[in-house]
């Protein structure tokens, strides 16, 4: 078991993991400093004084045995998580630790859940994929959403990004996600995930002000597919995002990443508006905030702290909204969200 406040981060030196390493800091742990590439390891070290690098590669599980030596949990910040989850998972395992990724990727958090669920359960530990903007942040907006609610009929998650310039390891990992899919887009509907060839529907969607009105695309599926309706009965999980952001993503610039805070957060924006239905009833809660790759340091970091303090609700492979107490958590991430919760959905 790790002791201490160690805390490993693989792939420490990319653009997300960066965010993570500061937050930990911030919060009072120590980032152990990992991943493959030696070099990049050193040169985030002179910029982090005083923190250890530890070189590991998901193909050399002795490696990552040897990195992990002594941390109390391991963040796995590097893509694509087809390639880097299940190495990293089954190391965690080995030491006895929790797992915490902030993988986009569907098919890596399916296959995540799929093939850990009874090993992390019998251990007692927790394995947390998709501790991220998308998938976390989204599955705790519907489990508050919910409020009291056992079931609902459906689950809409609308992203209104101001813009959308990929990082090289979004661009990357959603190369991997469409060769798994052999080109053709997701969604889910039925209460199960349906591989189809369909266009992309173009709508608008009512954004609270100060944004509102603007045109998404529909289906335009995340990591929320799968995180919602791993514990919440909700058969029908849709996602949509502004159009103007999916054009961004597409075009694949990486370019405008510039940090405009002492931060190093861009001046992306963003809303994430959750629609809840049940019968003739509707719940609703939004949340704000600026850069959604940086706001999934804070994501990932609280749920870091809340397993290693004991503020978690099952073990095995959960999601956030199942693990933590929804509300609260969101509560606790005040100075990076505002969230709007009406009265009747409040925790």
């Amino acid at each position: 078991m790790g002791s201490g406040r160690n805390v490993a981060v693989f792939g420490a030196y990319g653009h997300t993991g960066r965010f993570v390493v500061a937050e930990l800091r911030e919060r009072g742990y120590v980032p152990l400093l990992l991943g493959r590439d030696q070099d990049k390891l050193l040169a985030l070290a002179q910029a982090q004084p005083g923190l250890e690098t530890r070189q590991a590669s998901v193909d050399d599980p002795a490696s990552l045995d040897r990195a992990l030596d002594g941390a109390a949990a391991v963040v796995n910040c590097a893509g694509p998580f087809a390639t880097t989850a299940a190495p990293l998972v089954e190391a965690a395992l080995r030491a006895g630790i929790p797992y915490v990724d902030v993988a986009a990727e569907i098919e890596a958090n399916v296959d995540t859940f799929t093939n850990f669920a009874e090993r992390a359960r019998a251990a007692g530990t927790v394995v947390l994929p998709a501790m991220a903007f998308y998938g976390g942040l989204g599955d705790l907006l519907v489990t508050t959403a919910m409020g009291d609610w056992t079931a609902a009929d459906e689950a809409h998650i609308a992203y209104g990004l101001s813009s959308w310039h990929p990082t090289a390891g979004t661009l990357a990992s959603g190369t991997v996600s469409g060769q798994r899919r052999g080109g053709r887009r997701v969604r889910y509907a039925g209460g199960r995930l349906e591989y189809h060839d369909d266009a992309l529907p173009t709508l608008e969607w009512p954004f609270p002000a100060p944004l509102g009105p603007q045109s998404v695309i529909g289906e335009f599926t995340m990591a929320d597919v799968v995180t919602v309706p791993s514990h919440l009965a909700i058969p029908e999980v849709r996602t949509y995002m502004a159009a103007k952001a999916a054009a961004d993503l597409s075009a694949g610039d990486a370019s405008a990443l510039t940090a405009v805070d002492e931060l190093g957060r861009s001046a992306q924006t963003f809303v994430v508006d959750v629609l809840v239905r049940s019968g003739g009833a509707e719940r609703r809660v939004a949340a704000t905030g600026q850069d959604i790759y940086a706001i999934s340091a804070p994501l990932a970091v609280e749920a870091v702290d809340r397993i290693l303090t004991g503020r978690t609700r099952t073990t095995g492979v959960v999601s956030a909204g199942a693990v933590f107490d929804a509300p609260d958590f969101l509560r606790a991430l005040s100075s990076h969200l505002s969230v709007d919760v009406p009265l009747d959905t409040r925790g």
